[in-house]
């Protein structure tokens, strides 16, 4: 028996849009959206009743203007890749896009989006951070054993010093630790070594980052949670989870410090469609799986917004510039990625870490894949 001439019974139309990972919209003539997938609603973070009737350029701010008058032409398929665009609420994205004429419907056709922001954001060129942090790792230990020294003097000294002079040993034993802890994250950030990855409840750890920030500094502003409690475990490290989001949610309170009620939220949920090609783990890598940390601060200078994960970067009076380079590099040990967004007109700054499943990571080892 041949199958020649059978049809084969499978998903419907709409079945297989839903399961594709881009984001898929239906564009009237008018450029009006008629329709639009479940990829495209996580994607603008609206759901389709929302997105109907409004017109793309409503909700996609393009940066060439020319595009959006060539996707207008209904009758020439369109395709561009790494353009820029801003999603209202959502911050400055970079996509590929392809616009389809539907056959026999004059002026309609079907727009799909990758959203390329978290390749972008991909393995390091040329390893420049590391080369540059490579020398406290080689020195720490010479610089350690005369910090140790000089500490021990300071309190020997304290021993028989008057209460004014006190002060100045007190000092001095301050800033011999200052910059141990500074050494401490030098390390950190050129150790060439990663720490192991596991399966994590990602809620665990975002609730014990909150612990240890309101047992350290109270507990304002509050913090608040809007958590996905379907979310499965996460591929990562649970300590190093732990200090990613510790890092962010310091960051955020410093930013919002002296804001007019001040507010945190610590928000996970699903991102379909993130990939991220690792030569690492030998595939792409999908990360379906999104942390956002969120303030009302000011937000960071726009001169300053494209260097923050860089080592020695920082806006802060007393900052070193490590602390976001440190978050980076942790993210990125857990085949993880991070992103930055403002979103100037409701006036929130977001810090999104996407990170992949550990069932997932688990499936590519049974099937001889390589470890993620």
């Amino acid at each position: 028996m041949t199958a020649a001439g059978l049809r084969v019974a499978g998903p419907d139309a709409q079945r297989q849009l839903a399961s594709l990972p881009l984001a898929i919209l239906l564009l009237a003539p008018d450029l009006t959206i008629a329709g639009a997938n479940p990829a495209a609603e996580q994607f603008f973070g609206q759901s389709l009743r929302r997105l109907s009737g409004r017109r793309l350029t409503d909700v996609l701010t393009f940066g060439e203007a020319r595009l959006a008058e060539r996707i207008g032409d209904g009758e020439t398929p369109v395709s561009a890749r790494d353009i820029d665009v801003v999603v209202p609420g959502r911050g400055a994205r970079q996509l590929d896009l392809t616009a389809t004429p539907i056959v026999d419907e004059p002026g309609w056709r079907v727009l799909s989006l990758h959203d390329t922001t978290i390749e972008a954001m991909g393995e390091d060129a040329g390893g420049a951070d590391n080369t540059i942090l490579r020398a406290p790792e080689i020195l720490a230990h010479e610089i350690r054993n005369p910090l140790a020294g000089i500490r021990g003097a300071a309190q020997l000294l304290a021993r028989k010093a008057g209460e004014a002079d006190r002060v100045l040993t007190g000092l001095i034993a301050d800033e011999v630790d200052r910059i141990a802890k500074l050494i401490d994250q030098m390390q950190t950030l050129g150790r060439r070594t990663i720490a192991p990855v596991e399966p994590c409840n990602l809620h665990e750890a975002a609730r014990r980052a909150v612990a240890v920030m309101d047992a350290a500094g109270g507990a304002e502003p509050p913090i608040g949670e809007e958590f996905d409690p379907s979310l499965p475990p996460v591929l990562g490290s649970p300590d190093g989870l732990v200090q990613v989001v510790i890092n962010l949610l310091a960051n955020a309170r410093d930013a919002c410090r002296a804001v007019a009620g001040p507010r945190i939220v610590i928000r996970t949920r699903f991102a379909s469609g993130l990939r991220l090609h690792s030569p690492r783990a030998g595939k792409p890598v999908r990360l379906p799986v999104e942390l956002r940390v969120s303030d009302n601060g000011p937000g960071i200078d726009p001169a300053m917004r494209e260097h923050i994960f860089e080592p020695f970067v920082t806006t802060k009076k007393t900052g070193q510039g490590l602390g976001l380079a440190l978050v980076r590099k942790l993210v990125r040990d857990m085949n993880g990625r991070i992103s930055h967004e403002r979103d100037d007109e409701r006036g929130w700054t977001h810090f999104r870490v996407y990170l992949p499943l550990a069932a997932e990571a688990d499936a590519r080892r049974g099937r001889g894949g390589g470890e993620a």
